[in-house]
């Protein structure tokens, strides 16, 4: 009996030690112990349990409502209904929801029990209860972290899409642009499908003048509806793009002739050639086409050839149609062979001024000189203008062989004022262009011109049809530089009293083609008067250019010309000739 009631009470010591280490095991864990008396309907919480839900108490039986009433109100009928669904099937509890303590607080509590009944038939449900809050939340802020990277991932690739329409698409007409349309051509050569290709290239006719003259604003008016127009001719297999500025090219493919692409090419120039509504103003374009085409896939230099027909187009004349050839090509290349060999040219100093002499038409004397320029080719020898200022002024390089001929005369000059003559004014041409050039003033400034020294000539065309107020400022400018400014090919058909009125240049020279029947015809003659008096109303010196016979400068003599020059006088020789007339007239 002593031995049996040793063992019970170390067993009872042991289960103590269990209760005790189950107890601080539950306390450090933070997790609350309950039993639910069915019969009773009572609750049982342990110390945990009233901590979870900050009941105030301690242990001991509770009303269910303490339990119910904590649990949030959105939560409470759920949880409710998932405990008498445990009940109905005596099975197990699994509950999650959220509490809301006393201060307002809310906490996640995850709730487990089973059905127990006890050795007097007492049915029962004893569970365990854990603050989730951390999980719950910490879970939350994961979904919410994916979210955001779902969202930051959705509007990088909506972004990605936005750039790479962006960079593949003209901003303004919404076409594509010059990058989407290379690529489309390179697509299009791999293409199996496609049997035949042709790129139309479209200018539009006077954008430059729409913009100088209504603004940029109008400009953009023009291109936007140009697209529009463009993009209601084309077929269903047809893509339009914009490549630069008023430069849009189609894209054709599987045409069955020539005369389609010519039809089509003729739509859009009609649509092209409707007016733009634009404020109060009716702005009209029109458009110059160059067509290439091709049978062979893989042919992709159609827009180059396509560029060449559009070129050629517009030299004969705005409003045209031109389809490439092999002969259009070879003028084209040969032209920019000329290009090129100019620009070696003016870097070697080959481009140098031929002198033709002015003289009084009365007296004879040497009044001034003309510097016309010349290329002394390697191997064609001295070449006229005729040969290379086109393609000069196609190329832009107008204004570049203008100044250097300046810089060529500049030293003529100071050569013949060295070797003691007395140099009267000289005539160097000047372009539109360079008119225009902002850096122009700076670099005749640093060029050192004395005084009255030289004349620029400005052909009738420049100051009638492009006289804005900018070229105004440089002309204004130049004369307080104390060069002269005269007007060249006056009477070409140009004529504008109210421009050379703003101009007031120091003088006007008369068409040649003006004094070529001026001792044959009344009507020449007549017209040559009027020219005269009119300059000489406004206070403008005449120089008549184009004086092939004697009779020509007798004429013009009686009719009031101040200057005569043409090759009945002199011929247009290099500088050292030039010296050896001053030479002449030094001696005499």
């Amino acid at each position: 009996m002593a031995l049996a009631s040793k063992n019970s009470r170390r067993s009872e010591r042991e289960f103590q030690d269990l209760l005790r280490r189950l107890e601080l095991a539950l306390d450090a864990s933070q997790i609350g112990v309950w039993e639910h008396d069915l019969r009773s309907n009572e609750i049982s919480w342990d110390v945990q349990m009233h901590r979870l839900y900050h009941s105030g108490q301690r242990s001991g039986p509770v009303p269910t409502s303490i339990w119910s009433n904590a649990i949030h109100p959105d939560d409470r009928a759920r949880a409710t209904q998932e405990f008498n669904d445990a009940i109905a099937k005596r099975g197990q509890y699994n509950s999650e929801f959220r509490i809301v303590w006393p201060n307002g607080e809310i906490r996640y509590i995850r709730s487990r029990a089973h059905f127990y009944v006890s050795d007097e038939g007492a049915p029962s449900f004893i569970g365990a209860e854990w603050d989730v809050t951390a999980d719950v939340l910490l879970n939350a802020e994961a979904a919410r972290q994916r979210e955001v990277a779902e969202a930051r991932a959705l509007a990088l690739e909506e972004s990605t899409a936005r750039i790479e329409h962006a960079a593949e698409h003209d901003y303004l007409t919404g076409l594509p642009n010059r990058r989407f349309f290379d690529k489309r051509i390179a697509e299009l050569a791999e293409d199996e499908s496609i049997s035949t290709l042709a790129v139309l290239h479209l200018d539009l006719d006077e954008f430059k003048q729409i913009n100088d003259s209504y603004g940029h604003a109008a400009g953009d008016a023009v291109l936007r509806a140009a697209a529009l127009r463009i993009a209601a001719v084309l077929p269903e297999t047809g893509m339009a793009a914009r490549i630069g500025g008023d430069e849009f090219v189609i894209v054709l493919v599987n045409f069955e002739s020539m005369d389609e692409l010519r039809e089509i090419a003729r739509r859009v120039q009609k649509r092209l050639r409707k007016k733009i509504r634009f404020g109060h103003e009716m702005l009209q374009s029109g458009s110059s086409i160059g067509i290439s085409w091709s049978a062979d896939r893989g042919d992709t230099n159609l827009l180059a050839e396509s560029d060449m027909a559009l070129y050629a187009a517009k030299s004969g004349g705005r409003d045209r149609i031109e389809f490439f050839t092999q002969r259009l090509k070879d003028e084209l290349m040969g032209k920019r062979r000329i290009a090129e060999e100019l620009k070696l040219a003016l870097t070697a100093g080959e481009i140098v001024p031929y002198y033709q002499l002015q003289f009084d038409a009365r007296t004879r004397e040497i009044v001034g000189l003309e510097a016309l320029a010349r290329w002394r080719h390697k191997e064609r020898g001295i070449l006229a203008p005729a040969d290379f200022l086109k393609v000069a002024d196609e190329h832009g390089l107008t204004a570049e062989i203008d100044a250097s001929i300046l810089r060529h005369v500049l030293r003529d000059r100071r050569e013949w004022e060295q070797h003691g003559f007395d140099v009267p004014r000289i005539s160097v041409n000047i372009s539109g262009q360079r008119l225009y050039d902002p850096l122009l003033i700076s670099d005749l400034e640093a060029l050192d011109i004395p005084d009255n020294s030289i004349v620029f000539e400005l052909i009738e065309t420049i100051f009638l049809d492009d006289c804005d107020d900018e070229m105004m400022q440089s002309v204004d400018r130049i004369k307080l530089m104390g060069i002269e400014i005269e007007i060249d090919d006056f009477g070409s058909g140009h004529a504008s009293l109210i421009g050379l009125v703003r101009l007031r240049p120091t003088r006007l020279k008369i068409d040649r083609q003006l004094v070529d029947a001026i001792d044959t015809s009344d009507e020449q003659r007549r017209v040559v008067k009027s020219i005269i008096e009119i300059a000489k109303a406004l206070g403008v010196k005449v120089i008549a250019e184009g004086v092939e016979t004697e009779r020509h400068a007798a004429t013009l003599a009686k009719l009031g010309c101040d200057a005569l020059q043409g090759f009945a006088l002199s011929r247009p020789v290099p500088a050292a000739e030039i010296d050896a007339k001053f030479s002449a007239l030094v001696t005499s």
